[in-house]
């Protein structure tokens, strides 16, 4: 428990790490007259990110120690061991090419998803069979690797295209833009509200009748909610007191007794998302994309597309080693077959045939600048389905994650 104890703290630390690298990496991107001030601060953002990395790394290693076995066999490990594989990313592409703008953009997607990690259960539970292959490892690490250095691209080509689409008019391209800005907005308010009530131990139980489809026999279950019930499950009753009834039924096409409290947490984070975009449009009385423009205006946009292209380059073959090839042997030794057709499994193909794409359409048609960029965004789009809507939503073999 010591060990798990100092986990903790080392995850906790390099987060604040983190959060003072952005300061440093957001101190780089003005007027470089004063070029020996500049270098001191770019080395110093990208010390502090290797000294945050260590100390994740140290987080990873206790846990590992603590639990007796590699960190990333639920949600809470593995989205965390993506984050550490994103910095990873970071550093090796910012040693090519020495972009402080991919800190300064990345970084903060680090802290993003290190939060997100934390909506998750952290307790260290025992494997289940599934899980207790050395294969597995394997398959993980190199999965979150490749999507790791993919995301890269995500970052460069929104670089790209807040910095070369036309902020002056209103087009599609600024109502996409505005799109993914809104994205982001949504992931902050689920980490402000999640924290915000957990904060608070807001808890609200609702009894229902569960049925065995099996056996037809009935049973009394609990379904307990950490945020307030906007949508519940059709003929469930509020057995809390002090607590705000559901307002809504959820609708009957979602299956599963716990589809109204994923849906019920998508809507909050959805609508205070909407607030928090509406609050920023109103402060800056400009589209968000078109406040962050002028900073960037002394990027490189051949540099970012180059960054963008070998991002892909180099994610693509590691995540092919890890998503399908690594993936069927696990698979194999787990439940005796190499394919399943298990969601989790369609979507790592479709990721797979997606960035298989993109490459030919930049080697083969020529796809450079903006419209590499918006295959970049798209393709980050799919990787996120991937880790959070197929492994919340969608009933399969991964579902014990």
């Amino acid at each position: 428990m010591d060990l798990l104890s100092l986990s903790s703290t080392l995850l906790y630390t390099a987060f604040v790490i983190y959060l003072i690298a952005i300061v440093f990496f957001a101190a780089t991107v003005r007027d470089k007259r004063h070029e020996k001030q500049f270098t001191f601060m770019n080395k110093l953002a990208i010390g502090l990110t290797v000294i945050g990395l260590l100390t994740q790394i140290g987080y990873f290693v206790t846990r590992w120690l603590g639990s007796g076995h590699a960190p990333v066999s639920n949600l809470f490990e593995f989205i965390t061991f993506f984050s550490m594989m994103l910095v990873v990313a970071l550093i090796i592409l910012y040693s090519i090419y020495k972009l402080a703008l991919l800190g300064l953009f990345t970084l903060p997607i680090v802290l993003i998803i290190i939060a997100y990690a934390s909506m998750y259960p952290r307790d260290v539970s025992p494997l289940i069979p599934a899980l207790q292959s050395h294969w597995l490892y394997i398959h993980v690490t190199t999965v979150a690797l490749g999507e790791a250095i993919l995301a890269i691209s995500f970052v460069a080509g929104v670089i790209y295209l807040i910095r070369q689409v036309n902020q002056e008019k209103s087009t599609y391209k600024t109502k996409w833009l505005e799109v993914v800005m809104y994205g982001v907005c949504s992931t902050i308010a689920f980490i402000l509200v999640t924290t915000s009530f957990n904060m608070m131990n807001y808890e609200a139980d609702f009894v229902y009748t569960q049925i065995n489809e099996e056996t037809g026999e009935e049973t009394e279950a609990v379904l307990d909610y950490h945020l307030p019930a906007i949508f519940g499950l059709k003929g469930s009753e509020l057995a809390t007191d002090g607590r705000m009834d559901a307002l809504l039924t959820a609708p009957e096409f979602l299956h599963g007794d716990e589809a109204p409290r994923k849906l019920n947490t998508l809507v909050w984070s959805l609508g205070v998302g909407l607030l928090l975009y509406l609050l920023a449009r109103l402060v800056f009385r400009k589209r968000i994309a078109h406040v962050i423009q002028p900073m960037l205006k002394k990027a490189n946009p051949e540099l970012l597309d180059e960054v963008c292209y070998r991002a892909v380059a180099i994610g693509f073959p590691v995540f092919t080693l890890g998503g399908l090839i690594f993936a069927s042997i696990w698979a194999h030794e787990a439940w005796q077959r190499y394919w399943g057709w298990d969601p989790k499994e369609v979507w790592a193909l479709i990721t797979w045939f997606f960035y298989a794409i993109f490459l030919h359409l930049r080697l083969s048609r020529g796809w450079h600048g903006e419209r590499s960029a918006w295959l970049a965004v798209i393709g980050f789009a799919v990787i996120m389905f991937n880790l959070i809507v197929v492994n919340l939503v969608l009933v399969g073999l991964h579902s014990y994650a």
